[in-house]
């Protein structure tokens, strides 16, 4: 318990401190104990649906977390933080309704506090672009993953198996992702077709650009001592995964107001989630879970996979964040669950690295 604790004071602390603001802002805008109370609760409901939601990006981050140093895995937890928190769960919204509106950023902000109704359904017109660009780098994410033929380990091989074979095929999943979103934009009116198959690209070319950024510092690397080396990896990983978490805030931020329109709401709620993900994510490193559990990583990326799939297809069906949550802890229990049946039929084999 006490280990525990070490890695998620930061986290209560930080949800204690977002609840008081709450409790004030739901006082000072309704005047009532019982506004105060609906506030909190939404805050609540909020913090606890992300959590819920974004274990598989928690399991994801700790995969490459896991190859950096610790001085960049401290500040991918605090540094991050800016970007997560204040950057996803805020300014992203606001840049949104700027943007689409025509307006300047005091104005975005005026806006969400004096007319949330007419805020929301600024930030919700934006749903085709985002679901272009987050569901296309997480497909890319999940799928670089499964191809890739020097992958030894596998979980569903019969299906595992056969896509490593096929990453010997240049670009493979490339291809795959371009038919998809092309497959989904003849769905679409033009307009809306034409925006998602730039956003979907846009999500492309980030991936492979923060895949070349890691490529980059890898071999400058070469003829370096090992100090600065691990300084240029970390601050690849480091950007990588907050690109990857700005994927996986996406399709949460507009979802948030299935349940509330403020955005002071939205963001205390969603940020406590962030946190604890962080959280998640340095404790599953310190306790080398992904070592202990050998599947548990693929059961991650499966379900990374069908988030990128969910969140391309909302581009055309509504589909209810409950089912996103749903498939995302099926995968992860069920990798969860074959880990630990193979580890006690070989016991020999239960920390093979991946």
């Amino acid at each position: 318990m006490r280990q525990i604790l070490r890695h998620y004071t930061f986290s209560l602390v930080f949800m204690a401190v977002c609840l008081a603001l709450a409790a004030w802002y739901g006082m000072s805008s309704t005047g009532t104990l019982a506004g105060m109370a609906q506030v909190l609760w939404i805050v609540f409901v909020l913090a606890v649906l992300e959590i819920s939601l974004s274990f598989d990006n928690a399991v994801v981050n700790a995969s490459v977390l896991k190859k950096m140093d610790e001085v960049w895995q401290r500040r991918f937890l605090t540094w991050g933080i800016a970007f997560a928190v204040f950057g996803m769960r805020i300014v992203f919204p606001l840049a949104i309704v700027a943007v689409a509106a025509g307006i300047g950023p005091v104005e975005a902000v005026r806006l969400s506090l004096n007319n949330p109704a007419e805020y929301e359904r600024i930030v919700s017109s934006a749903h085709v672009g985002i679901a272009g660009f987050g569901g296309a780098f997480l497909a890319m994410v999940g799928l670089k993953f499964f191809f890739d033929r020097e992958k030894e380990i596998h979980w569903i091989r019969w299906i595992e198996r056969n896509l490593a074979k096929f990453a010997a095929l240049p670009a493979a999943e490339i291809v795959l992702l371009l038919l998809s979103l092309w497959g989904i934009s003849s769905l679409l009116p033009d307009e809306d077709a034409l925006t998602f198959l730039i956003a979907g690209i846009l999500g492309l070319v980030t991936f492979i650009a923060v895949e070349g950024l890691n490529t980059i510092l890898e071999m400058s690397e070469e003829g370096r001592d090992l100090t600065g080396a691990a300084v240029r990896n970390g601050l690849g990983g480091f950007l990588y995964l907050n690109v990857l978490d700005a994927s996986f805030s996406f399709d949460g931020v507009i979802g948030a107001f299935a349940l509330s329109n403020n955005m002071v709401i939205i963001a205390l709620g969603l940020s406590i989630g962030a946190m604890f993900v962080r959280s998640m994510t340095i404790h599953l490193v310190r306790q080398g879970t992904l070592a202990q559990y050998r599947f548990l990583e693929h059961g991650a990326f499966w379900a990374i996979i069908a988030l990128g799939g969910i969140m391309l297809a909302s581009a055309r069906w509504h589909i209810p964040e409950t089912i996103t949550g749903v498939i995302g802890a099926v995968m992860i229990g069920l990798s969860l669950w074959w880990s630990v049946r193979f580890n006690k039929r070989h016991p020999e084999l239960a920390n093979q690295s991946h």
